[in-house]
């Protein structure tokens, strides 16, 4: 089983200095370089089943699943909003494919999704029961994301990460033991680490000091989830078995997102995440449309073509 870490100081140090941050350079060996590794990528139709653990309110779900929803090129809903947009921004993934000469492309789409708010595992989960409640989705063709409510404390959960995407062998049925499948954790930061692991909508524990953001979906738990999850995703997709897309060491690998730490808009620098979209009417802070009106803040994404990171807006 091999997982990957979304590390809280990484996003909170923001050692990026711009938008158009350069990975590449003649003073940094190989093993700095952002490169690909030669091993799969996730491709075809994949659907992303979510796992709710613990309580969350209708609303919140919706955030979340409507992210999803707003992802994929060919929804319809994707297809009419405005931009910039949460598909087009996913589409930078779609440079990876043709950087590393892949035939075949990733579609993502909105799966099953299972609630557990009974805690069947108590409020207190380790790594490898994670990848227990993840075992509950379906597991071909799937990416099986665990949500866990803000009375959830998780291993790792705020001292070393935010989140964490991973791969593990599939369930054995008739005797046939499948391939791994890919999965994603996610944790809801707000009454426990919400300056480590939802900034920039809340106040940061340590760094630069500057005033939150309004939460575009007025929940600063869940729309930081949302960052988190957006930065797991295209890490999952462009490294899910640890030999992908990456930068620096196999077990701690800077990815598609994580690579461009801090970055959401353009001007961004350590304690500012960027020029961002401002709604009139509520003030909040975005830099991405989803669909039924949506709105969302999503992280810079390393783009194969130019090497730098690469902003919406």
């Amino acid at each position: 089983m091999a997982y990957f870490n979304l590390l809280i100081f990484v996003t909170l140090i923001q050692v990026s200095l711009s938008a158009a941050r350069q990975l590449t350079g003649s003073d940094i060996d190989q093993t700095q370089l952002f490169q690909y590794h030669n091993g799969a990528l996730l491709d075809g139709k994949i659907s992303v089943n979510l796992i709710w653990y613990g309580k969350f309110k209708p609303s919140q779900r919706a955030i979340i699943s409507d992210f999803v929803t707003s992802m994929s090129t060919t929804s319809p809903k994707s297809k009419v909003t405005s931009p910039p947009s949460v598909a087009s921004w996913w589409n930078t993934i779609e440079k990876y494919y043709h950087h590393s000469q892949k035939s075949s492309s990733l579609v993502l789409s909105l799966g099953t999704q299972i609630l557990d708010e009974k805690y069947s595992l108590g409020k207190s989960l380790t790594s490898k029961q994670l990848v227990t409640l993840a075992s509950k989705g379906a597991q071909k063709d799937a990416i099986n994301v665990v949500l866990t409510a803000s009375d959830v404390s998780v291993e790792g959960f705020c001292s070393s990460r935010c989140g964490t995407h991973g791969s593990a062998p599939g369930s054995i049925i008739n005797g046939v033991k499948r391939s791994k499948f890919a999965y994603i954790w996610v944790g809801n930061s707000v009454t426990q680490c919400a300056g480590q692991c939802a900034w920039p909508f809340h106040q940061p524990i340590y760094g630069p000091q500057s005033q939150p953001l309004i939460a575009p979906n007025n929940d600063v738990g869940v729309d930081g989830m949302v960052i988190n999850l957006a930065s797991l995703l295209a890490g999952t997709a462009t490294n899910p078995f640890g030999n992908g897309y990456y930068q620096g060491a196999k077990k701690a690998p800077l990815e598609a997102a994580s690579a461009c730490p801090g970055i959401y808009g353009e001007g961004a620098y350590p304690g500012y995440a960027g020029d961002l979209l401002v709604d009139p009417t509520t003030g909040a802070s975005y830099n991405a449309n989803g669909v039924d009106g949506r709105k969302y803040l999503l992280p810079a994404l390393f783009d194969p073509a130019t090497s730098a990171c690469s902003t919406l807006v």
